[in-house]
């Protein structure tokens, strides 16, 4: 979403929702945490080129016995590893 106006940036989410809803996968690419908590539906963690985590935000909460946002969650797994 970096380097979108606020329009094309709430456009392109939507276009993204409306296609997930329609039974198809959005591989969604991001270093903007709060984005991918907020859109996403599962999460990838990849970690020194290892894929680390894949799962719901809740599952890796579950998992990593986390409280806190994405981002938090997403510093503590990597820099335990």
């Amino acid at each position: 979403m970096t380097g979108l106006d606020p329009k094309s940036s709430f456009d392109l989410k939507e276009m993204m929702r409306k296609h997930s809803r329609e039974g198809n996968t959005v591989f969604f690419s991001t270093h903007v945490l709060e984005v991918a908590e907020k859109l996403c539906d599962r999460i990838g963690i990849i970690n020194k080129g290892k894929l680390v985590f894949v799962g719901t935000y809740e599952e890796m909460k579950e998992k990593f016995k986390g409280k806190g946002t994405l981002e938090e969650l997403f510093l503590e797994i990597t820099d335990e590893l």
